[in-house]
């Protein structure tokens, strides 16, 4: 089932999530919802706090990011109670956007490198390091359970540039192809 993404200014968008445990009620259905609200949105990562959940979840599918011939270097992975254990190497900028944040994008510095400690659906626990543009797109959704949006880190001239596109987006004056959830 395809759900709402919830939009800027949603209050759900700015709070530490919760780890949660197997027995999370309906996890199985929800993580396929998550996949097909993603992919109906032409998204490559969803947190659950874009669908007002503020739980520790996410997923993320980098092989549309990923250089045409080279989309098997993409991952395809559910993330649950994800810890980043470290960030590495060099800074390297790229333009972000947000499904929370539609018709908004910018550039943003990230390092190349990210070891991650989390848990598939299964509650099997990993520690795997990522890098290029698997690692930006964990360290997005990783964001988005940390309370944390990507205009967070814009340049100040480019928050001055969207503030009022985001005033839009958060009153819901906004046509996108997917259902959001606005404040009202």
């Amino acid at each position: 089932m395809i759900l709402p993404i919830y939009a800027y200014g949603q209050p759900v968008l700015k709070k530490v999530a919760k780890p949660i445990t197997p027995d999370y009620p309906g996890l199985t259905e929800l993580i396929a919802n998550m996949w097909e609200t993603m992919e109906y949105a032409n998204g490559v990562g969803l947190a659950a706090p874009q669908i007002g959940l503020s739980i520790r979840l996410f997923v993320v599918d980098s092989r549309p990011m990923q250089d045409e011939g080279e989309e098997d270097k993409g991952i395809r992975k559910v993330f649950i109670n994800a810890e980043i254990v470290e960030e590495s190497g060099e800074d390297w900028t790229h333009n972000e956007g947000c499904l929370s944040i539609p018709d908004i994008n910018g550039d943003v510095e990230r390092p190349e490198g990210v070891t991650i400690r989390y848990q598939d659906e299964n509650f099997v626990e990993h520690l795997e390091f990522f890098d290029g543009m698997n690692a930006r797109v964990i360290q997005h959704e990783y964001d988005h359970i940390e309370g944390i949006l990507f205009t967070e880190y814009l340049k100040p001239i480019k928050k001055r540039l969207v503030k009022k596109k985001l005033d839009r987006i958060k009153k819901g004056e906004i046509d996108v192809r997917y259902r959001m959830k606005f404040i009202r």
